[in-house]
């Protein structure tokens, strides 16, 4: 798939889109119902960045983290009051480098961002125990839909289970922001790790 220079960004509180994973997203506001229709037009792409804690109410791009994810529309459906529902795909990772506008929505030119260090011995034991912990989740009823559980069980790709297990189970929107951000697979896969069992109350396991 080819990426555009640059895309839309939606600022939200609390939201963290990752590679692989679908977000569910209300657009309401004038300003993202103008980026949606931009995005529409267009590519049908846009990055959903985090506001940081600090900037609840953002007014400028260093009120927002620079690394995001470029997310595809899959589907959008209009409502009569000119509102939207749609699901946005997760694809690659991004750094914003700049900004060619900022108001009513930004609109950033991104570079696309590789991780490092896919395949090895140490990934593949670190992407086992990441499944461990995931089927101690399961048997407390914390379960991925049985498409995707069944499809995480067979997963050979040790980066995608990390970013599928991270969208999906660790809550506090800095930690997955800090997973986001970590471009080693390895020490991706530990933070996983790191998370999974202090959210569980597994610290010890």
């Amino acid at each position: 798939m080819s990426f555009p220079d640059k895309v839309p960004v939606m600022p939200l509180p609390g939201a963290v889109l990752f590679p692989h994973a679908l977000l569910p997203l209300y657009i309401f506001e004038p300003r993202y119902r103008q980026m949606l229709d931009h995005a529409l037009r267009h590519h049908r792409m846009f990055c959903v960045a985090l506001i940081k804690p600090s900037c609840p109410d953002w007014q400028a791009p260093e009120d927002f983290f620079h690394l995001a994810t470029v997310g595809l529309i899959r589907a959008c459906v209009g409502r009569g009051d000119g509102t939207s529902n749609l699901i946005l795909q997760g694809l690659r990772r991004v750094r914003f480098a700049s900004f060619e506008q900022e108001a009513p929505f930004p609109v950033a030119k991104i570079e696309i961002i590789e991780s490092r260090g896919h395949a090895s011995v140490e990934a593949e034991a670190l992407g086992a125990k990441v499944l461990e912990l995931y089927a101690k989740l399961k048997t407390k009823g914390r379960e991925l839909p049985r498409k995707v559980d069944r499809y995480l069980s067979d997963l050979n790709d040790v980066e995608m289970l990390a970013d599928l297990v991270a969208s999906t189970f660790i809550n506090d929107p800095l930690r997955r922001q800090q997973v986001l951000e970590e471009l080693s697979v390895n020490q991706r896969l530990r933070f996983v790790i790191q998370y999974l069992r202090e959210e569980s109350g597994s610290a010890a396991a």
